[in-house]
């Protein structure tokens, strides 16, 4: 028998601040990407003074990037945190969950085409090194490992409280995302791949469409009494 459809962890609560956290973290990026876009002085030359600074670092520091390439290329690569998607997407649509776990799914293959339409359209060159620790391809802003990371971060975090799970499973969970979500944007600036706009783009994007899915979704719910 099937499982009963996600239901909201607190019914009785109104998820408003998820819209205002996604008009927010929106009118941010697209400052930002209008910003790069222009390529503003004062931006691109903080850009350049952090990346230079870690690129020094990390010249120094072979074993430093190696664990870092190995947390970038594995741990939270974007096809790692797709496969979590997946696996959830799978166990929701099994649950019985059908309306939940499409939108996951059509969440996250929006995520990556706003991602490669970006990329696209601004078609920043990344950082170039005479003696770089690694390589990366495609335009640079904004990072694909920091925007999948976020979406796929914010999606489990979400499904989590609106299955009613155990607080302390959350906090755990959240405190994972936190670290997963930060480390991986500290990565590709360690590994001198892409500049910190680039990486704080990411973020941002993919911060605004996690909340305008959450939002869309209980708004949705809310009208068709879908759980």
């Amino acid at each position: 028998m099937h499982s009963p459809p996600l239901a909201p962890a607190h019914p009785t609560r109104s998820p408003a601040p998820a819209p205002w956290a996604g008009i927010v973290c929106g009118a941010l990026a697209l400052a930002l990407l209008a910003l790069v876009a222009a390529r503003w002085s004062p931006l691109m030359r903080l850009d350049r003074d952090v990346a230079e600074a870690l690129h020094r670092r990390a010249v120094t520091e072979p074993g430093l990037v190696h664990v870092n390439r190995i947390l970038t290329d594995w741990l939270w690569d974007p096809w790692t945190m797709r496969a979590l998607i997946a696996v959830a997407v799978f166990v929701l649509w099994w649950r019985g969950a059908r309306l939940p776990a499409a939108w996951v799914a059509v969440t996250s293959l929006v995520s990556s085409l706003l991602q490669q339409g970006v990329k696209a359209a601004v078609g920043r060159e990344r950082p170039r090194w005479p003696d770089p620790v690694d390589s990366a391809h495609y335009a640079a802003f904004p990072s694909g490992h920091a925007m999948t990371a976020m979406v796929g971060c914010g999606l489990l975090l979400w499904l989590l409280r609106r299955s009613g799970t155990r607080p302390w499973i959350r906090r755990t969970a959240l405190a994972a995302a936190g670290i997963s979500v930060l480390g991986v944007g500290l990565t590709r600036l360690y590994l001198g791949v892409h500049w910190p706009s680039d990486v704080l783009g990411g973020w941002l994007l993919g911060a605004a469409l996690t909340a305008f899915a959450a939002a869309g979704y209980d708004r949705y719910a809310t009208r068709h009494g879908a759980g």
